[in-house]
């Protein structure tokens, strides 16, 4: 991690720190503590054992993305991967858009491949995890419209999620249909860029224009296989699927630990407009995702809980779902540094 990475990175926490603060000032950080003390044990344990199913589920994806691109992993390699994949995103700004070029790095050591290979597979793996959290968003939204007329926050919130599901498949075709074009301004714009870093610092050499070209022509093809290979990406679907109902879950979980019971049903809607939060500027969305989750759930008229209770089982949930790819990613990136080295 270079200085400038570093900085925007302590700066992220910083932000997370404040968002988080304001939240216990609001809830009233005794109540939250009492709250907490009074969780179950045994459930939280749950909790925590759901989201090692939500990784093992999206490392399945990943695994199933990598076989098409013809990169052969073990189940245990696939798994300890996507928890490196998920500590990039945890500790970069900006959730994945910040932690991919990180995540593709490690793909390409520990899966022996190329950088852009390893690129295109967790690009690809992101996105098709996209599509079925938009998906439930929408089903969870359908359903309370059916049982309740939507205040302002929730249809703002409903109005989010629709966007999304038309703007960013809509940006990713046009993108595609324009891929030709986009490599030629992506290497007419950074080729004389890294060209000039080399020079004030000869500790490189800059890549020719036909190396950059070739890159991502590499990068682009292996999208290409992904996308045309209907197994895999049923298999990867339905792996994402499973993942993102193990995080509704654990969230339900965390209700019934802090003995708050909420209707299922909630975390259809709930948890997808919560990783919706995680494209802030902040380190996986820390602050963010709590403050979206806790004010989407006070906005629910079916989940008849108080701020502080929601905000009790979201630190459990969050804590799960943050910490714990954090702790086994944190390992692993360190032991793939270490390898690197030696």
């Amino acid at each position: 991690m270079n200085a400038d990475q570093l900085r925007a990175t302590v700066v992220g926490f910083l932000g997370a720190f404040a968002v988080l603060g304001v939240l216990l000032y609001l809830v009233g950080v005794n109540d939250l503590i009492g709250v907490l003390q009074s969780a179950s044990l045994e459930v939280v344990a749950l909790v925590v054992l759901v989201t090692l199913g939500w990784l093992a589920a999206w490392s399945v994806a990943l695994r199933t993305v990598l076989g098409v691109l013809g990169v052969s992993l073990s189940v245990p390699r696939s798994f300890f991967v996507l928890n490196g994949a998920m500590f990039s995103n945890n500790v970069t700004p900006f959730g994945q858009a910040g932690g991919e070029p990180v995540t593709a790095l490690l793909i390409s050591k520990v899966a022996d491949t190329e950088y852009e290979r390893g690129l295109a597979a967790i690009a690809s793996v992101d996105t098709l995890n996209f599509v079925p959290s938009i998906t439930l968003a929408l089903v969870g939204a359908a359903y309370f419209a059916t049982e309740t007329t939507f205040g302002t926050r929730l249809r703002f919130a409903t109005g989010v999620v629709a966007a999304l599901a038309l703007v960013i498949p809509g940006a990713v075709y046009l993108g595609w249909r324009n891929r030709y074009e986009l490599e030629e301004r992506v290497v007419g714009v950074f080729v004389p860029l890294i060209r000039r870093v080399a020079t004030a610092l000869p500790i490189f050499s800059a890549p020719s224009e036909e190396s950059v070209e070739s890159r991502i022509g590499h990068f682009f093809g292996a999208i290409e296989r992904v996308a045309t290979d209907r197994t895999g990406i049923a298999v990867s679907l339905a792996a994402s699927t499973l993942g993102w109902t193990f995080q509704m879950i654990g969230l339900y979980l965390a209700f019934i630990a802090i003995d708050q019971p909420v209707p299922f049903s909630a975390m259809l809607f709930v948890v997808p407009m919560g990783a919706i939060a995680g494209v802030t500027p902040l380190p996986g969305g820390a602050g963010g995702i709590e403050a979206v989750l806790v004010a989407v759930l006070a906005a629910l008229p079916s989940v008849s809980v108080s701020a502080t209770a929601a905000l009790g089982a979201v630190v459990i949930y969050r804590g799960a779902v943050y910490w714990v790819p954090v702790i086994i990613g944190g390992v692993v990136v360190s032991v793939v540094g270490a390898d690197s080295v030696g």
